[in-house]
């Protein structure tokens, strides 16, 4: 008689797709009204000028230009910006 139970195989086991959050376009990068600069969980980086923000966090150009990254406030928050070129 067998006195050990088999194991068998794990099927609470699920893999989860990569979300696939960051930084997209970087300094000095001229881009598009519309295009994806910041996919982020909460809000690491703030919508300066010319960025709107979208219900998930996501930062979006709203107008073409050059992207600024700074660091203003007393809290020292990090802004992205897009600054006509």
């Amino acid at each position: 008689m067998k006195h050990k139970k088999s194991l068998g195989t794990n099927t609470k086991v699920h893999y989860s797709e990569e979300k696939l959050k960051g930084v997209k376009k970087y300094v000095l990068k001229v881009i598009k009204a519309g295009n994806i600069i910041v996919r982020q969980r909460g809000t690491q980086f703030h919508a300066g000028y010319g960025v709107g923000m979208g219900k998930d966090h996501t930062l979006f150009a709203k107008i073409e230009g050059v992207i600024k990254f700074e660091v203003k406030g007393a809290f020292g928050r990090r802004y992205v910006s897009v600054v006509a070129a």
